[in-house]
């Protein structure tokens, strides 16, 4: 199955064979002997690449699984000799301030040498469902007051206002403090709509009564505030996070969005590798929880 996987993310069986380091006819033999078994050809090969049958792309995930099971009990039985080792997936937004991510990853590498640590920046809504899913194991989000994620256990971790961002020079960079009605005429630079990152501040304006114009609409708060800079805009972003742009104003709310970081992990018993990691964020969890 390691094989069948390997061949899949390389389309090659010469880059498959370099990845497992196995000879290539090896790695050809067992996936024949494979497909033997199921009475089935998993891959079809052409001049230039190899592709999935219908039957291969069906074997896959679940051939995925399986090896993240056996990889699971590996790390368990490793865990019961003292050894944390296996996988630790990680999920983050790019505002997330509550912790010093890169700070903690150093420090909890140093600590466990075994584990291998992914990271995946992205959007709280897409890592709910991963970690619903089992693709990652822990996650950082920042969600508008109220919101809890459904189907995973978590915390809250720290929660705050938003800030407006200006360029300097805009007419409201020596404001100290203004009402959203102040900004409705201005063009914004925000998330996609949609997004947790959006909706907070969707709902501030909605509340006050304010209609806006979101004419950019972006996916990391670093082309953010390139537009900011540039003029094209005003952006909204957590004020724990601003200080990284100091060159950019900060203009503070007086009815702000507010905002809230959680940190989530499955419901079902984590691995040693997202328990220890959990630890070390202070965030210990019983054996029991999550098997209800």
């Amino acid at each position: 199955m390691r094989y069948v996987v390997a061949v899949a993310e390389t389309s090659n069986f010469t880059r498959a064979a370099e990845r497992c380091l196995v000879v290539q006819s090896a790695l050809s033999h067992q996936i024949a002997r494979l497909e033997r078994e199921l009475g089935a050809k998993l891959f079809e090969r052409t001049s230039r690449r190899v592709l999935l049958t219908p039957a291969g792309e069906a074997f896959l995930p679940a051939a995925r699984q399986a090896l993240d099971a056996a990889e699971r009990a590996r790390a368990e039985v490793a865990a019961a000799a003292g050894e944390i080792r296996g996988r630790l997936a990680i999920g983050a937004i790019p505002t997330v301030t509550a912790v010093d991510l890169p700070l903690v990853l150093r420090r909890f590498h140093q600590r466990h040498r075994e584990v291998r640590i992914s990271l995946r920046s992205g959007a709280s809504e897409e890592f709910v469902e991963r970690v619903r899913q089992g693709t990652l194991d822990v996650a950082f989000l920042g969600l508008p007051p109220g919101a809890r994620p459904k189907g995973v256990r978590g915390r809250e971790l720290a929660r705050g206002d938003l800030v407006a961002v200006v360029t300097p020079g805009h007419p409201l960079a020596g404001e100290e403090r203004v009402t959203l009605s102040r900004l409705a005429g201005e063009p914004f630079v925000d998330f996609p709509a949609g997004t947790a990152g959006r909706s907070q501040s969707d709902e501030a304006f909605a509340a006050a009564g304010i209609a806006r114009e979101v004419a950019f609409e972006v996916s990391t708060p670093d082309f953010m505030a390139r537009l900011i800079r540039l003029g094209l805009g005003i952006g909204m972003l957590p004020e724990a996070f601003v200080p990284q742009l100091p060159d950019l104003p900060v203009v503070r709310l007086s009815d702000a969005p507010a905002r809230m970081e959680h940190l989530i992990w499955s419901r079902h018993q984590p691995s040693p590798a997202a328990l220890a990691f959990l630890s070390a964020l202070g965030v210990p969890v019983p054996p029991e929880d999550g098997l209800t």
